[in-house]
């Protein structure tokens, strides 16, 4: 097969630091290296990616930045535990039991995690276009916002927002400013509003100032973004959710059976 001119011209034009703490990067989120691992020496990296003393700090920096790595000068720098997380969709997309915590709080707990939210917004706002079209909004229509971040041990792993069609949780406790027992998918059960199918479409993004600032991202790392649709019966769509996170410390795993 012969290789197109263009791909045999491509070149990476990073940095090599950036090149550096890219490939080591990869072999963290892959396993390679697991928490606990010491990475390659300064000597090792130096040899293999004929590299100075000065770049190979810089890649390792960016590393322990990210949260990553752990280590200090002139000792052995180790990936940090349980910094790799796996988030799996499935397990928060039944609502919290009567009574029960936002299903959030109890998966972290589950995986020996704190877990919690802090709510940022809730207003009537006319929506992005790919939400307002999953709501089936006329033009300019307007919707429900319920903001916030989630945490993980204090830090903040998340930022969650929630779009509602207004005749649907009009005079409910979903457009006050306040948390809810259980979260808004346990309220809409109680009001007859079961969810029925869910739709994830994921995709990788360069992180907004506000996604940037209240994750507080080391870099310009992607985000991971779930546009999810929720869907009761009849296919109605009740709850639109646009999840961001940090690309560089989370995947995804969906689970599917033959059809």
């Amino acid at each position: 097969m012969t290789v197109p001119k263009a791909a045999q011209e491509a070149v990476d034009r990073r940095s090599l630091h950036e090149r550096i703490a890219a490939d080591l990067r990869e072999e963290i989120m892959s396993g390679d290296l697991g928490p606990g691992a010491k990475l390659p020496s300064t000597a090792q990296l130096k040899e293999r990616f004929g590299a100075s003393n000065a770049t190979v700090q810089k890649a390792l920096q960016l590393l322990k930045d990210e949260g990553l790595a752990v280590g200090r000068a002139g000792a052995a720098v180790t990936v940090r535990e349980h910094r790799q997380r796996t988030m799996r969709p499935a397990a928060y997309m039944a609502p919290a039991e009567p009574g029960q915590p936002y299903r959030w709080i109890t998966e972290a707990a589950n995986h020996q995690a704190r877990g919690s939210s802090r709510l940022l917004q809730v207003a009537e706002v006319t929506p992005p276009a790919d939400v307002a079209e999953a709501l089936a909004l006329p033009e300019n229509g307007t919707a429900l916002l319920r903001a916030q971040v989630l945490l993980l041990d204090d830090e903040p792993v998340e930022l969650v927002k929630s779009y509602y069609p207004l005749e649907l949780v009009r005079g409910t406790a979903i457009t006050e400013r306040r948390k809810i027992k259980g979260g808004t998918p346990a309220l809409l059960a109680e009001l007859g509003h079961q969810p029925r199918l869910s739709v994830d479409r994921v995709s990788a993004r360069v992180p907004t100032q506000e996604q940037y600032t209240v994750l507080q991202l080391p870099g310009d790392l992607p985000v991971l973004r779930t546009l999810r649709v929720v869907h009761s019966d009849d296919e109605r769509p009740i709850e639109v959710t646009v999840m961001v996170k940090a690309g560089h410390l989370y995947e995804l795993q969906y689970e599917f059976a033959p059809s």
